[in-house]
């Protein structure tokens, strides 16, 4: 089988209207995809900046793949949590990004959406800090199958920096320029 490593890190999120965020990640792939070695899920820390806007992350990602087709391709999925004094926490953006087919260092930003309030209540909730709505399925974020249903507002971007190592592809005939 080829293998497949994955080595870098989740290193701020910008742009967000909340102070306080923290980022969940989950690595997903096709049924021809195997973890060797690592964790495809994960949680950062709570980061905050007020003055640059941001929160740095710098949540580290060190998977190891193995690959008996191509077909599946993994891809990142991000989902960004505001956070308040009282320890209560919602959904401030969710997005994803296809992880890159060329060997090397990537330095992506994976831009966010939320779900968009319905309603006078839900914005003033919103707004004070009670939070906003979640999704259900996580599928959603990834597909548009159902996500047209939904009204979406932009969020904020992720950015993220990956090292990928391919070895072995060029024995199942694929070849990567």
């Amino acid at each position: 089988m080829a293998d497949f490593h994955i080595i870098g890190q989740i290193i701020k999120a910008v742009h967000f209207a909340e102070p306080h965020l923290y980022c969940k990640w989950s690595l997903q792939s096709g049924n021809a995809w195997r973890l060797v070695q690592g964790e495809v899920k994960g949680e950062s820390h709570v980061a905050a900046h007020r003055l640059q806007n941001c929160a740095d992350f710098v949540q580290t990602l060190d998977i190891h793949l193995s690959a008996g087709s191509v077909q599946g391709w993994p891809r990142l999925l991000v989902e960004v949590y505001a956070i308040d004094v009282l320890k209560q926490s919602w959904p401030v953006g969710y997005g994803f990004l296809h992880i890159p087919s060329t060997p090397g260092t990537h330095r992506m930003d994976i831009s966010t959406w939320k779900v968009a309030p319905n309603g006078l209540w839900q914005s003033l909730r919103e707004l004070f800090g009670g939070g906003g709505a979640a999704l259900s399925k996580n599928d959603i974020i990834y597909s548009g199958v159902e996500r047209y249903k939904l009204q979406t507002l932009s969020s904020g971007k992720v950015i993220v920096e990956l090292n990928l190592i391919f070895r072995k592809f060029d024995e199942y005939g694929v070849e990567f320029k």
